[in-house]
């Protein structure tokens, strides 16, 4: 797979020499508080670039890494579909990269590789990742009780939204 263009972002696979800037990234309170990875993030990132059930993308702004978009899919034909997830380094916050990132990936999952469905899960208190999805016309499903563990040990609700083909906006 090649690069991905963006209206404001590029995307290309990850490598191993990208590494430590999204450990740094992964660092920050604002991401760390939400995707946690325990005490070695140099680790958790390296783990998470050779998992081969899912393909990681840095974000690149300004020529720079900025976060990591990853994808992983369904197989099953019955259930076929694609999950995404992102990060992105509080610095850019606020500049719409998120939702081009995300825009740019579903459009790859959907036109490319012929998903018709396609699911974020972000935190059901996260208002800013759930505004950002539904610029792209991902929809809420359902919350998820209890979804998942935070880095404080405690169980946290998650959201369950998805996309189909046909409804990005």
């Amino acid at each position: 797979m090649g690069d991905l263009a963006g209206a404001m972002v590029r995307l290309r696979p990850a490598i191993r020499d990208d590494i430590a800037a999204l450990a740094r990234i992964r660092a920050a309170p604002e991401v760390y508080q939400r995707w946690g990875g325990g005490d070695d993030l140099t680790t958790t990132v390296a783990e998470d670039l050779a998992d081969p059930g899912t393909r990681v993308l840095v974000i690149l702004y300004e020529d720079r890494v900025v976060g990591a978009i990853q994808w992983s899919e369904e197989a099953d034909p019955d259930y076929r579909h694609a999950g995404i997830d992102i990060y992105l380094s509080p610095e850019v916050h606020g500049l719409g990269l998120g939702s081009d990132a995300v825009r740019t990936v579903a459009r790859h999952l959907i036109d490319d590789l012929g998903h018709h469905r396609l699911v974020i899960d972000p935190a059901a208190d996260n208002h800013a990742a759930i505004r950002c999805y539904a610029k792209v016309g991902f929809r809420p499903v359902g919350v998820m009780r209890r979804y998942e563990r935070g880095p404080d040990g405690t169980w946290h609700d998650g959201l369950l939204m998805d996309l189909l083909a046909g409804e990005m906006t």
